[in-house]
């Protein structure tokens, strides 16, 4: 295993041998490699003045914050000032796209759930704009989304977690135990089974031929190990179930990418923000038992709409070798070397290949990095970007993600950066660190994108 980190090998090398391992947030990749056991406390130890520079931040985030949300707060029974902008602006007859992204590109408001739902499928070009061929459009995409699944997906009665037919007595009972546990990892979810059953194998097969019985065995693998962000909902057989057919249909329907590792991932946000839209609740708050299948249905087809939307622009990702990927690790690398050139030179003097914790960060756009709400409003601005928000802004996000804990790093070695990259500490991060990397990606992404060569000699860290 340490001979995969080696530079010297091939990209698909490592990606074979440490990615299953690197999802699972084990500490097996920083033993084997390192010789080193995981740390019982903090794997690092933070100077006075790294600190001082880092709580230097996170109050200036605070109050940037404070100012910037107090015009969402809205009392009690009321929606905010926020809120009733996208409300006049999505109620128009012909909704302006770019005054769309404009709003949206600060986050959506938290207290009108919809109003996200509907900016994303729109922005995604799954909503029409023009409100009166919302109806239709929306039937429309509906109706093809349930002739992909007749054509494709014929498996419905089949148990992926027992490999078996099962009755509906007994499919009943699994629901209403289903649906707890699953932590943030999702590996003791409902499907934690990775049987397929040969009933299902041979209607894979007898459909769409051999290939897609590896894709169905694949899926229902990662499924149970998608990022949840510790909300037991996604663990639900429904969703999962979800999750399942929206990832095989896209995979048959895009033969050049296939299914690879990582698009799971990318289910979460949609569904979570559509069908809390759906239902004008937050999705951890919902009884999915007592949700009728026609919201089910509604929202499997946006799911399925804006994952393509998302999958189509970034398809480079997915390819054989994933060169989308790779050449987005190099940009990051680039970026880091010119603007904090004293990171960059500690991690190259301690052998810390970028692709090492990067490559995580591209392939699931950073789902295992935040919870699940700063995820969906780091998401709004990347929607909003008018092109390639999933990929070059999130470069220069991962640039300023990356600055953000440059004080620790810089005091790391290799073992302890393995450690502390594997599972950065953000689970107590709150909207207002999203903003104020969002702020800084915004001015790195300014300064340095459109004239790469403004900064050509390296710079001092943001």
């Amino acid at each position: 295993l340490a001979q995969a980190f080696d530079s010297n090998l091939n990209f698909r090398f490592f990606h074979t041998f440490v990615l299953d391992m690197w999802w699972a947030n084990s500490p097996t990749v920083a033993q084997l490699v390192c010789g080193v056991a995981p740390p019982t406390g903090t794997p690092h130890v933070v100077s006075n003045s790294s600190q001082q520079d880092v709580d230097s931040r996170r109050s200036a985030a605070a109050h940037a914050h404070q100012s910037s949300s107090s015009s969402s707060t809205a009392a009690p029974g009321s929606h905010s000032y926020r809120a009733a902008k996208f409300r006049r602006l999505l109620s128009k007859a012909s909704v302006d796209l770019t005054a769309l992204r404009e709003l949206l590109w600060s986050g959506a408001p938290e207290d009108d759930l919809e109003l996200r739902a509907q900016s994303w499928q729109m922005l995604l070009g799954y909503l029409p704009p023009v409100r009166e061929r919302q109806d239709q459009g929306l039937s429309k995409k509906r109706s093809e989304w349930e002739e992909l699944k007749r054509r494709h997906y014929r498996f419905e009665d089949e148990d992926p977690q027992q490999g078996r037919r099962e009755g509906p007595e007994a499919q009943g009972e699994r629901e209403r135990g289903g649906g707890g546990g699953g932590g943030e990892e999702g590996t003791s979810g409902s499907l934690g089974s990775l049987s397929l059953s040969a009933s299902a194998a041979a209607v894979a097969a007898s459909t769409d031929g051999e290939d897609a019985v590896k894709v169905l065995k694949q899926i229902r693998v990662d499924i149970p190990r998608t990022a949840q962000g510790g909300i037991a909902a996604f663990s639900h057989p429904k969703l999962q179930r979800l999750m399942e057919r929206v990832l095989y249909i896209w995979a048959l329907r895009h033969p050049a990418t296939g299914y690879v590792q990582g698009i799971n991932d990318l289910l979460i946000p949609f569904m979570a923000v559509l069908l809390s839209g759906e239902l004008k609740r937050p999705i951890q708050d919902i009884d999915l038992d007592a949700v009728d299948n026609s919201v089910f249905d509604n929202v499997e087809a946006g799911v399925y709409g804006c994952l393509s939307k998302v999958l189509n622009d970034i398809q480079d990702h997915y390819t054989s070798g994933q060169p989308g990927i790779q050449a987005l690790v190099l940009r990051l690398q680039e970026i880091i070397r010119r603007i904090d050139l004293k990171l960059y030179q500690h991690l190259e003097e301690q052998g810390m290949e970028f692709l090492q914790f990067a490559f995580r960060w591209m392939n699931c756009l950073l789902l295992r990095e935040f919870p699940l709400p700063l995820v969906i409003r780091l998401w709004d601005t990347y929607i909003a970007e008018p092109s390639e928000g999933f990929s070059t802004f999130h470069v220069y996000f991962c640039a300023v993600f990356l600055i953000y804990w440059s004080p620790q790093l810089k005091q790391m070695d290799f073992p302890q950066l393995m450690l502390f990259m594997q599972k950065l500490p953000t689970s107590r991060w709150g909207l207002q660190e999203i903003e104020t990397l969002l702020a800084e990606a915004y001015v790195l992404k300014s300064l340095f994108h459109s004239s790469p060569k403004h900064l050509a000699a390296p710079l001092q860290a943001l």
